[in-house]
């Protein structure tokens, strides 16, 4: 491992790029669509695949999860809203009182204890029931809770869903107004499509159409701590607080990427954000990612001063998580020999 400062733009080993194009266009690396990684102020690879271009807005999935984290971190800048609020505050219909002393940090941590778990294949799987109903939110809130919030992680699309309308009610528009105005706008994000349920409501815990360029906007500005162009778009310390990834999840990207070489060990959780450790061969170091079914994931590399954005299509397999071996065999050693020309 080798620490970057932020001015230095660093070279490239190009042959282990041409290497890893050739290896996607064979399909070595089967439907990985697009890869833009960043160092410092430079764009050091952007290729895209599959009839993808530069301009094609490309599913997020559930990176959009992380997305809406930013979103409610605004949310609690603005004093609309705090972590420690209860979800009864602003759903005065749920009379459950059990469930209305659900804190929102319980539902950014995905610890409310409502029975939802779509990420071990044990269920039940809340997502697409949720999607068959007209009201997305009445599903959200009717679903059974079982156990005591803040105790177990379960990875689920019910609490992101909560948030946003939490985030709509606490500010008085919905949350695609305030995405607009509090985050895409600043950014300079303007092309992308939100998928909304028959009553209007926007899905905010996936199926967010995005360009890999905006993607990449994301998460440098979680890189500059919710600094942009000289506005602070998110505070500083709601960056810190919901990628500090303290809850173990008993789950390695890197394992289920299948690289028999790699070290591997459980990634962490915070507020819809994962952090998890690289170690293969002489590498060593972490990253905080966005992750989205088939392959879709947001990085940032402190070490290396790397900012990386993947899309691909290998939805509901293993291959899906292909990116990590990609950065461990290629981008993090094709910047290492690069630096040594």
């Amino acid at each position: 491992m080798m620490v970057f400062t932020n001015c230095q733009a660093q070279q490239v080993d190009n042959l282990l790029i041409k290497e890893l194009k050739d290896k996607i266009a064979d399909k070595t690396y089967p439907k990985i669509d697009a890869i833009v990684v960043k160092q410092g102020d430079e764009i050091i690879v952007e290729e895209y695949f599959n009839g993808f271009r530069k301009d094609t807005p490309h599913d997020t999935r559930s990176s959009f999860k992380s997305i809406t984290s930013i979103l409610a971190g605004i949310a609690i800048d603005k004093k609309l809203m705090s972590v420690d609020d209860k979800i009864g505050r602003f759903f005065p219909e749920l009379k459950n009182e059990a469930k209305r002393n659900i804190s929102i940090q319980n539902l950014l941590e995905m610890r409310s204890g409502l029975n939802c778990e779509e990420f071990y294949d044990i269920g039940p799987e809340c997502e697409d029931k949720m999607s068959e109903t007209d009201d997305w939110i009445a599903y959200c809130l009717g679903v059974d809770l079982i156990r005591t919030p803040g105790v177990n992680w379960s990875y689920n699309s019910n609490e992101p869903m909560l948030v946003g309308e939490i985030i709509a009610r606490a500010s008085g528009m919905t949350v695609v107004e305030f995405a607009r105005q509090n985050l895409f706008e600043p950014l300079g994000i303007k092309d992308y499509k939100w998928t909304l349920s028959p009553k209007g409501q926007a899905q905010t815990a996936g199926s967010f159409y995005m360009k890999p360029a905006d993607m990449l906007k994301i998460i440098e500005l979680v890189k500059k701590k919710g600094h942009w162009q000289g506005k602070q778009v998110v505070s500083a310390d709601w960056i810190e607080k919901s990628t500090n990834c303290h809850i173990p999840i008993d789950f390695s990207f890197v394992r289920y990427s299948k690289m028999p070489e790699a070290k591997y060990e459980s990634a962490r959780y915070g507020f819809f954000w994962y952090k998890e450790k690289l170690t293969y061969k002489d590498i060593k170091t972490e990253v905080l990612f966005a992750s989205g079914n088939g392959g879709q994931y947001i990085m940032y590399l402190p070490d290396y001063n790397l900012t990386a954005v993947f899309t691909g299509s290998n939805y509901g397999n293993w291959r899906g998580k292909l990116p990590f071996e990609i950065l461990l065999k290629y981008i993090i050693p094709a910047v290492e020999k690069g630096k040594d020309k």
